[in-house]
C-alpha cells in the first residue's frame, strides 16, 4: 500500500487517509496488540502514514500559519468567529492560554497534537524491526523517516514554545511521578536533541525519493531542513537572547534561553547550509525556470518579449508546478485538505468571459495587505523608499494606461491591461510584483484564462455585492493558484504541494551566514544575485552601488545594511509562503513589524477615485509575549513541573 499517488504526489486511497491517522492513538484490548500490527509490511507502511499525519495543515484554510504575519488579509466577516482564520486571530492579539489557537502541544485550536505525532514515532521506532516481510534496509530507511519526523516535529515546538519537554522515547501507559510528569528542557538542550536526531536519521535516508514516493522526507530534504535549524539556532532569538528572556528561569534558576550569543552556532549552520547545497545540486535542484509554452493567451505577448514573459511565468509558476526541480521537501494533501486557500485567494470568473460561473473553487476573500504592494521592488530591484527614481509623493495618482497600439505599453505588455485605470504605485515595478499579487489595471490567470482586473466593486476581482465574497484590501494573492484551477468545483481547483523548503531558501541561508559570519563578500552578493536574477532585477552591488539610485548607497558594503538587504530579499521572495513572520521573530523584529494596523483600498468604490482611498481594514496587536504561544492552562494543571512562557 503506497502514501503517495504517482500522478499528484498526494496522499490517497479513502479508507487509507481517514483510518491512518487514527492508527496507533487506539488503546489495544486484548485481541490486538502493537506486535499485531506491526506484524506485516502494509501494516507497517499505514503506521509511517500516521507519522507523517502530524505535519501542520498549512494547505487548511482555517488551520493554517500561512496568515501569521503581515501579508495576508482575512475576510472581514470572520473576524468575530473564533474557529475561521485561527492564525490572522494570533496577530490581532486574541491568543488565550484557556484554549490556545493553533496549540499544537495538545493538538487544541485546530492544531496537530505535535506531541501525539512524536509518541507516534517512538511507538514506531519501537516496533518496526518486528515486521516480518520486510528487509533490513527497508524497516533502517522508514526507521529513519520516522526518527526525522519526530525531530521535525520538536523543532516545530521549539520554535512555537521555546523550551519544550523532550520526548524521547514513549512512556508506559503506568508510569508515575518524573516519567510522567515532565519538566521542560533548556533552549540548548532542544536544539541539541534534534539535531542529534537529524544526524542519525539522515545517513540512513534514501538520497532522493522516486516520483512514487513524493512527499517522504529523503536527505535532499532532510539536509536542507537541519540546515533551517541550524540557522533558527544561531539567530539572536535564539541565541543569546537577553532582551526578551533575561528574566525566564528553569526551576533550577538557570535560563531557559542562552543569555550569550555564540559565534559558534553561526559557523556550525554555514557547514550545514552548504553541505545541503552540495547534494541539493547533485542531485539536479536548481532555481526553478518554466519549460514549456505559454498558455494560449499569453502567446502574442511572449513571441513580442519573451524574456520579460519567461521572467513572468518563471515566477508566476513557481510554486504552483507541482514537485518542481526547486522544491526541496514539499507538504503533500492530507486528510481534509481540499486546496482551500487557493480557493478563497481565486477570484471569480467575469460573467463576459465564457465559462461555468458555480464558484465553489473561487470565493475571492483571501487577498493581500496594502504593505505587500508597497514592499515589493521597483524595476530597480530597489524597495521604494530607496530607489530615488520614484517619487512618492504622486505614487497614488491615478492614470490610464496607454493602448496597446501605442509605444509606451511595450514596456507594460504581459503584465498591466492596456487603456485601464490604475495608479502609478503600480508601474515600474520588479516581475514577482505582477506574477503574484492581483492588482487593478493587472492581470489575473486562472481559469484558463487572463482576466483584466479592476477589483472595484462589481468589477473583475471586486466586491460582488455578497455578504462575504470580496476581498477587504482590493489587492489579490495569485500566487498559490494555478492558472488551471476552475470555479465549479473544489476538485477542480489544481492541488500542489506546499513548499517546506525551497532551494531558494538556502542561497538566501547562505548569504545571511556567511554575512554574519564574515561581513560582505562576493560570494554573498552572488548568492543573493542567483534569485534576483531569477526575478528578473538587478544584481545587489549594481544598484546598491550607484550613488543616482540608492538612497543609501553603498549600504550593501556594510554588516548590517547587508542583513537588511537579505531580510528584504526574503520577504519578497518568500512573500505569502508563511516565511517572514518567522524570519522577522528570529530576529526579535516582529512586535515592531506586525503591531501596525493592516491597511487596504477601498472595496466599496465603484471608480478609481472612490477605490484608491487607503484606508485601515484590520487591527493588529503583536506583543513580545506573543513571540512564545502559551501552554494550555489545562495541562498546567496536570503537570505542575510545567513552567509558563512569560506573558501567559
Amino acid at each position: 500500500m503506497k502514501i503517495f499517488d504517482l500522478k499528484t504526489g498526494f496522499l490517497t486511497g479513502v479508507a487509507f487517509l481517514f483510518t491512518a491517522c487514527d492508527f496507533l492513538n487506539v488503546v489495544p484490548d486484548n485481541t490486538l496488540t502493537l506486535e499485531d500490527i506491526f506484524s506485516v509490511k502494509d501494516e507497517a507502511w499505514s503506521a509511517l502514514a500516521k507519522v507523517y499525519c502530524y505535519n501542520p495543515r498549512d494547505a487548511n484554510l482555517h488551520e493554517t500559519e500561512y496568515w501569521l504575519g503581515d501579508e495576508y488579509i482575512t475576510p472581514a466577516v470572520s473576524e468575530n468567529n473564533a474557529s475561521e482564520y485561527k492564525s490572522n486571530r494570533i496577530m490581532r492579539g486574541l491568543q488565550s492560554t484557556s484554549d490556545p489557537l493553533l496549540g499544537y502541544w495538545t493538538g487544541s485550536g485546530g492544531a496537530p497534537a505535535l506531541y501525539q505525532g512524536i509518541r507516534s514515532t517512538n511507538i514506531f521506532l519501537e516496533y518496526i524491526d518486528g515486521v516480518r516481510d520486510m528487509t533490513y534496509q527497508e524497516k533502517e530507511e522508514w526507521a529513519a523517516q520516522a526518527k526525522f519526523l519526530k525531530a521535525y516535529y520538536t523543532f516545530l515546538l521549539v520554535r512555537n514554545y521555546g523550551p519544550v519537554v523532550i520526548a524521547d522515547k514513549a512512556v508506559a501507559p503506568d508510569a508515575m511521578g518524573e516519567e510522567f510528569y515532565q519538566e521542560r528542557s533548556k533552549v540548548d538542550d532542544c536544539f541539541d536533541f534534534i539535531i542529534r536526531l537529524m544526524d542519525e536519521a539522515i545517513p540512513a535516508l534514501n538520497e532522493k525519493q522516486s516520483s512514487l514516493d513524493f512527499g517522504q522526507i529523503d536527505r535532499v530534504g532532510a539536509m536542507a531542513f537541519k540546515a533551517r535549524v541550524m540557522l533558527y539556532r544561531a539567530s539572536p532569538f535564539f541565541n543569546g537572547n537577553k532582551e526578551y528572556f533575561g528574566d525566564f528561569f528553569d526551576h533550577d534558576g538557570k535560563h531557559f534561553f542562552p543569555q550569550t550569543a555564540e559565534v559558534k552556532k553561526w559557523e556550525e549552520a554555514l557547514v550545514a547550509i552548504e553541505d545541503a547545497i552540495k547534494i541539493a545540486e547533485r542531485n539536479m535542484k536548481d532555481l526553478y525556470t518554466y519549460e514549456r509554452a505559454p498558455y494560449i493567451y499569453d502567446r502574442d505577448d511572449w513571441d513580442l518579449d519573451q524574456t520579460k514573459m519567461q521572467t513572468l511565468y518563471d515566477l508566476r509558476m513557481l510554486i504552483v508546478e507541482k514537485w518542481n526541480k526547486e522544491l526541496l521537501w514539499g507538504l503533500s494533501s492530507l486528510p481534509g485538505m481540499t486546496g482551500s486557500l487557493s480557493a478563497d485567494m481565486n477570484i471569480r470568473l467575469p460573467d463576459d468571459y465564457d465559462g461555468v460561473k458555480d464558484y465553489t473553487g473561487s470565493r475571492q476573500r483571501v487577498g493581500a495587505t496594502y504593505a505587500m504592494a508597497e514592499r515589493y521592488y521597483t524595476k530597480n530591484g530597489l524597495p521604494i523608499d530607496e530607489d530615488l527614481t520614484f517619487d512618492k509623493s504622486t505614487m497614488y495618482n491615478i492614470i490610464t494606461m496607454p493602448n496597446v497600439i501605442d509605444a509606451e505599453y511595450e514596456p507594460y505588455r504581459g503584465l498591466l491591461s492596456p487603456g485601464s485605470q490604475t495608479i502609478q504605485l503600480y508601474l515600474d515595478r520588479e516581475p514577482r510584483f505582477y506574477a503574484n499579487l492581483g492588482i487593478t489595471g493587472g492581470y489575473w490567470r486562472s481559469h484558463s484564462v487572463r482576466i483584466r482586473t479592476t477589483f472595484f466593486r462589481g468589477g473583475p476581482g471586486g466586491n460582488d455585492g455578497s455578504t462575504s465574497n470580496w476581498i477587504s484590501t482590493g489587492i489579490g494573492v495569485q500566487k498559490l493558484v494555478h492558472p488551471e484551477s476552475t470555479s465549479s468545483h473544489s476538485a477542480r481547483i489544481v492541488k500542489f504541494p506546499y513548499p517546506i523548503i525551497r532551494m531558494a531558501d538556502l542561497l538566501l541561508m547562505k548569504a545571511e551566514v556567511m554575512n554574519e559570519l564574515y561581513g560582505p563578500s562576493e560570494e554573498v552578493y552572488e548568492c543573493i544575485n542567483r534569485v534576483r536574477r531569477r526575478a528578473g532585477i538587478p544584481d545587489v552591488q549594481t544598484v546598491w552601488g550607484d550613488p543616482a539610485l540608492a538612497r543609501n548607497v553603498d549600504s550593501h558594503k556594510e554588516r548590517e545594511g547587508l542583513r537588511n538587504i537579505i531580510l528584504y530579499e526574503r520577504s519578497v521572495e518568500f512573500a505569502f509562503e508563511g516565511l517572514r513572520h518567522w524570519d522577522m521573530l528570529r530576529w526579535n523584529r516582529a512586535p515592531q513589524e506586525f503591531s501596525n494596523s493592516a491597511m487596504g483600498w477601498n472595496h466599496r468604490g465603484t471608480t478609481a477615485e472612490t477605490f484608491f482611498t487607503l484606508q485601515p481594514v484590520q487591527y493588529r496587536r503583536f506583543r513580545v509575549k506573543d513571540c512564545l504561544w502559551p501552554i494550555p492552562v489545562s495541562e498546567m494543571n496536570i503537570n505542575n513541573r510545567l513552567i509558563q512562557n512569560p506573558g501567559w
